[in-house]
């Protein structure tokens, strides 16, 4: 039983781009027809509603509107979601809302309309400042694009984010730490850097692009980008995540790492809920047209409820928690979970003489060696 809830956050996932990418695995959808944004926010509502039995009055404390492309979306619609989300649930005085933005669908006005709308973080997705290297990605931007959007974004918003990509066709250890160098130079104080994956179900995943680094070279621009980043007086604080101090963290992806809560309204969007004696996750119906519908006539059938299972609540926390750089408080997993740490002591021990996880009886914090082996630490508690 859970002595306390966690904090609650709130996820929005807006589905459409311009163009999808070809490396991306989320719930998104080239937009073929003019965008219906007012139906869709209409639905998002529905959405919201739907969960206010489920969270008994608790405070939101961070917005996400992820995707997709949510910039894609106008400042108006923006600002109808951000208004209609205030008169409906209780929302922190201090509450981060982020909203991520392609370079492809820059407009100063349309950030500042972000802005005015009460979006306090941007988070850009700008990838590579390489024309060469953005056109093997499918982005839809050029590098004088994406330097105009972050320009235009720092003037605007007194948090901004950048989403680089390493382990790129042909890349070289020197072209990675360019990107690292020219997103430095905007004075940024976060910044997200990915290793490029090829997921299931991508058009990469099914036809790899060529001159992909092998393995150790990959490992080099890694270790090269993260040396670089801590030069420029970022501190690495999660596996892909980088911030200048404590207080330009993302407090949205923080939460989720602490196995905090979030609703997640939209198309495909996933949520975790806490209750006193278990613990639900939820699903949205991913396609567009079957959610919008669903929304629309009988909302309860776009959404799956499922109970998570008692025994793999532990395995849940710690694939959450150990992706943080400096772990979480061992306390944290019972107030968390309302399991007993004893639970999972035996792994604890484990993954300890593997050298993957601190020897700090009061916190669990992967070692260097866990932090580069994470999969490998992760699944001793599966």
């Amino acid at each position: 039983m859970l002595a306390q809830l966690p904090p609650l956050s709130l996820y929005v996932h807006i589905p459409w781009c311009i163009q999808k990418c070809p490396y991306c695995d989320f719930n998104s959808h080239k937009i073929k027809t003019t965008l219906d944004e007012n139906s869709y926010i209409q639905a998002l509502l529905t959405d919201l509603r739907t969960e206010l039995p489920h969270i008994n009055n608790r405070s939101i404390e961070t917005i996400f509107i992820g995707g997709g492309t949510p910039s894609v979306f106008s400042a108006n619609a923006i600002q109808q979601l951000l208004d209609n989300i205030r008169n409906t649930v209780i929302l922190s005085e201090q509450a981060e809302i982020t909203l991520e933005a392609n370079p492809g669908t820059f407009e100063r006005t349309k950030f500042q309309g972000f802005k005015d709308a009460g979006v306090n973080r941007l988070s850009i997705g700008v990838q590579s400042f390489d024309d060469q290297k953005l056109a093997a990605l499918g982005r839809i931007h050029n590098a004088n694009e994406a330097r105009a959007a972050i320009e235009t974004a720092q003037n605007i918003f007194e948090r901004v984010n950048i989403d680089l990509m390493y382990a790129l066709p042909n890349q070289t250890v020197q072209a990675a730490l360019n990107d690292v160098r020219t997103a430095a130079q905007f004075g940024i104080t976060h910044l997200s850097a990915y290793h490029l994956t090829l997921e299931p179900n991508t058009a990469f995943g099914h036809t790899p692009p060529k001159g992909l680094p092998e393995m150790d070279t990959a490992q080099d621009i890694e270790d090269a980008v993260h040396s670089e980043l801590a030069a420029y007086g970022f501190t690495q604080y999660e596996t892909s995540a980088f911030a200048k101090r404590n207080e330009h963290r993302a407090r949205h992806n923080i939460n989720y790492w602490q196995f905090g809560d979030y609703i997640g309204i939209g198309a495909g969007a996933h949520g975790k809920i806490s209750h006193r004696n278990y613990i639900e996750r939820t699903t949205r119906k991913r396609h567009p047209s079957e959610y919008l519908a669903a929304m629309h006539s009988q909302p309860q059938q776009a959404i799956e409820r499922k109970t998570v299972a008692s025994e793999d609540v532990p395995f849940e926390f710690m694939m959450n928690a150990l992706r943080l750089i400096d772990g979480v408080p061992s306390a944290l997993f019972a107030e968390r979970t309302g399991c007993d740490i004893a639970h999972i002591q035996t792994q604890i021990q484990l993954a300890q003489q593997k050298g993957l996880l601190e020897m700090q009886p009061e916190k669990l914090k992967p070692t260097e060696l866990g932090q580069r082996f994470l999969n490998d630490l992760i699944e001793l508690f599966l």
